[in-house]
């Protein structure tokens, strides 16, 4: 069998790990900002600029003191989730209880200011990464090559989104952050810090924007526009999946990545919106996303 729908196999196989890989990072970053919005209910435009953030704290890191991506994997987005945490202090705790419409504004302008403050800096042109020594190369199936590095990114983004999905819904810390953000004084009357909680749930949602930078950053040119030519697919992602949906932003990130690789197959025009259509269509049918709940 050398087709599949009249498509070379190696092609097809290329394209859907293409796709895989696109949806760990719509994953990773969908991610970060279910948790930042389904916890605090704030939305995170910065999330995109953090990303970003991450890809370039690890190229500095790199560049100028010469850790290596290993290390970068661990204190990029301690760096970043540190930025994350100044944001939350200095910015976001005063719009708690507003319209999280001020909040998206404010965010915004923070993600234009870290653009602008990147591309001052370094310009436009992107900043090549190395892929580390031992995930270079590539692995033959038998059926199709397959890159070690990529199949890497795919398995890390995926223990990261079940490792936090299971830390938010099946453990006592995630329950005092569920119950902390729907009932503060409550909560803080049993003894517990919910404004720490606040304030390292953010930063935790920066360091994984950070984290998801630091493994695209081998893949492609890490450059001050990577997160706004991202995050916008990843807000529909969210929106697909249900806002506040943990699982659901999982779940529907690798999905899609895979239906939009496979589009670029059967229907190349179509890739770059391919997205947006199945949000439409979803918003039509069930408001509240695929996995969202019921006001």
């Amino acid at each position: 069998m050398n087709e599949i729908f009249g498509i070379p196999v190696q092609a097809f196989l290329g394209q859907l790990m293409l796709g895989l890989v696109n949806g760990a990072f719509y994953a990773m970053l969908s991610l970060g900002l279910a948790v930042i919005f389904g916890l605090l209910d704030i939305v995170n435009f910065a999330h995109g600029a953090l990303y970003m953030l991450g890809a370039f704290a690890a190229w500095i890191m790199l560049d100028k003191w010469g850790v290596n991506y290993w290390f970068a994997l661990i204190l990029a987005p301690l760096v970043v989730g540190i930025v994350g945490v100044a944001i939350e202090r200095l910015f976001l705790k005063h719009l708690y209880g507003l319209d999280p419409l001020y909040s998206l504004l404010l965010t915004f302008g923070l993600a234009l200011i870290f653009e602008g403050l990147l591309r001052d800096q370094y310009g436009v042109s992107g900043q090549s990464y190395p892929v580390p020594e031992l995930l270079s190369g590539a692995t033959n199936l038998g059926f199709m090559v397959l890159p070690n590095y990529r199949a890497w990114v795919v398995l890390a983004s995926l223990a990261v989104c079940l490792g936090t999905w299971y830390l938010i819904e099946r453990t006592r810390l995630g329950a005092y952050l569920r119950a902390g953000t729907e009932n503060a004084k409550l909560v803080q009357a049993f003894g517990i810090n919910v404004p720490l909680m606040v304030m390292l749930t953010y930063g935790a949602g920066a360091a994984l924007a950070a984290l998801a930078g630091v493994l695209a950053a081998p893949i492609i040119q890490v450059n001050p526009l990577m997160g706004s030519n991202l995050i916008i697919v990843v807000f529909a992602v969210v929106v697909i999946g249900g806002m506040g949906s943990i699982m659901g932003s999982i779940l529907t990130g690798l999905g899609l990545g895979v239906v939009e690789g496979l589009t670029r197959v059967f229907y190349p025009e179509a890739s770059n919106i391919v997205v947006f259509v199945i949000m439409v269509i979803v918003l039509m049918i069930r408001p509240t996303g695929l996995f969202g709940k019921e006001a």
